[in-house]
């Protein structure tokens, strides 16, 4: 038997490691669904390349091969995915625009997505932090969730584009800064009087009474609208609990809406400029019309609050608050059931008041009982002086 006879043959399937020309690291051979790979140990020790071989075939065979290519994935690419994933979910996207091409894009981008680590990450939160407008705590995490979607799309896709999932237990941050503002009834007439543009006054008008959110009313379309039922309909999967919900009309919204609606058709948006143009950013409008009424710093956002509370104070029942403003859990329906000193002044006086109702019913109570033995005396001694 000749000497290749002899040699022992690599069993099929165990890869080979070999040394490439002009080169001093031994290179590792294997392949993954019939398609070779090949991959650098980037080490003169031929036992490291044996080990590298030893890992890769491991991870092939339990499914979490990463090939040398998707390795080099960049950031960017991975958040195409995310882009795709709320497009096919009917999400919003221009807050995800912007929070990738103003602060995302910029840092991450041309990243690759396995060098991303604790560094970098904390680098980024020291970025935002800094300047003269410093990012509120609470943005800065919406915007490495973003990131971790992007990472966890990447993983879950077959074939996988990361290696492994993106961990920011440890650089969350605290959200301290949760706004507690809303309005009154007569705050929100001053405010409603000072608009002039109909698509804002509407746009008020149905955020102040039903809490919608931003989002819910920008993509509204008219064929959402039934004025013979007097009714809006959030259609289920364009909400951001993805739940559905109708609306009852109030006379107010009623106006406000029907004015909105004339000459459109059913798929036009139903909030649109005075030259059809739906309505994609009102923070210009906004600011003026705060600034007009000396409210500077209310926040469209301070209506959904404002609507919880009135409907809570004004004997709606908390699950049917919950439906028509939205709120899947109880836990962020509470958030927005916000007391001020008003409140408080309010629950001070009641208690008060309960408190001298209680004692006004002792006093009668007492005297009742006083009266009742009195006359028992009187009786008893008016049948004690009778002759038995």
């Amino acid at each position: 038997m000749n000497n290749e006879k002899k040699k022992k043959r690599a069993r099929r399937g165990s890869g080979s490691i070999y040394l490439q020309p002009g080169s001093k690291n031994w290179w590792i051979a294997h392949c993954v669904n019939g398609s070779p790979v090949r991959e650098s140990s980037n080490s003169e020790k031929k036992t490291d390349a044996q080990n590298l071989l030893k890992k890769r075939i491991g991870e092939v065979a339990s499914g979490i091969f990463v090939s040398p290519k998707v390795q080099r994935v960049t950031v960017a690419q991975l958040f195409e995915a995310v882009v795709t994933d709320y497009g096919n979910n009917g999400q919003v996207l221009a807050p995800l625009d912007c929070a990738w091409k103003l602060h995302l894009e910029p840092f991450f981008g041309n990243m690759r997505a396995a060098n991303v680590g604790t560094d970098q990450i904390a680098s980024y939160i020291a970025k935002r932090k800094a300047g003269e407008e410093p990012a509120a705590n609470a943005t800065i995490n919406r915007e490495l969730a973003l990131l971790r979607r992007a990472f966890t799309l990447g993983y879950k896709s077959k074939p996988r584009k990361v290696s492994s999932l993106l961990d920011l237990s440890e650089h969350m941050l605290t959200e301290d800064n949760a706004r507690t503002g809303f309005l009154d009834e007569k705050q929100y007439r001053t405010l409603a009087d000072k608009v002039t543009q109909p698509w804002l006054r509407a746009l008020l008008g149905l955020g102040y009474t039903y809490g919608f959110r931003r989002s819910e009313l920008l993509n509204m379309r008219v064929g959402q609208v039934d004025l013979l039922a007097r009714t809006i309909r959030l259609n289920a999967g364009e909400t951001k609990n993805r739940e559905g919900r109708t609306v009852s009309l109030t006379e107010e919204c009623y106006q406000h809406v029907s004015r909105m609606m004339v000459g459109k058709q059913p798929d036009d948006f139903l909030l649109t400029r005075a030259n059809g143009e739906p309505i994609k950013n009102f923070r210009i409008s906004w600011d003026a019309l705060t600034k007009a009424v000396n409210m500077p710093g209310l926040l469209f956002h301070d209506m959904r609050r404002s609507a919880v509370r009135n409907m809570v104070r004004r004997g709606v029942t908390e699950r049917v608050a919950m439906k028509i403003s939205g709120h899947k859990t109880r836990s962020v329906f509470d958030r927005y059931d916000i007391v001020n000193e008003s409140d408080l002044a309010d629950a001070a006086l009641k208690v008060e008041q309960g408190g001298k109702a209680e004692l006004a019913r002792a006093s009668v109570i007492h005297s009742s009982c006083i009266e009742a033995d009195t006359e028992g005396v009187e009786y008893g001694k008016e049948n004690a002086s009778k002759p038995s």
